[in-house]
């Protein structure tokens, strides 16, 4: 994958503007911060954004891909205030799972999940 940062775009800051890839496209469902019971893990939006992007990571290793493999996410959340409040914690524990990837994002505030009691969604695009 390539990545793609125009100079005539302000810098991105976490994300990268464009993704250039070539390879067999994986769709993620979204992902909501499920354990493997199927219960939320916590109330906590930092928990379960992390809950949620290592539930992302999963099917992309199934599919035989790496973290490096994502080249979109998609991130519904509830309140945006609520995620950017929680920004720097949210960015540590993205980097303990992605390091320094930055796909393509957009985040995006909706009136609610399907999922009671969720507050972050998360889907992606891999190429594998």
């Amino acid at each position: 994958m390539i990545i793609i940062n125009p100079a005539e775009l302000s810098p991105p800051r976490g994300y990268s503007h464009g993704v250039l890839a070539e390879g067999r496209l994986l769709f993620v469902a979204g992902q909501v911060g499920w354990t493997t019971d199927g219960r939320l893990i916590s109330d906590d939006f930092v928990d379960q954004f992390d809950q949620a992007l290592a539930n992302v990571l999963s099917v992309v290793r199934a599919a035989g891909g790496t973290r490096e493999s994502l080249a979109r996410l998609t991130i519904y959340v509830v309140d945006k205030s609520a995620y950017v409040a929680a920004q720097r914690a949210i960015g540590e524990r993205y980097r303990g799972r992605m390091a320094r990837h930055f796909p393509a994002m957009t985040l995006v505030e909706v009136r609610s999940l399907l999922e009671p009691g969720a507050l972050v969604e998360i889907e992606a695009t891999a190429v594998i």
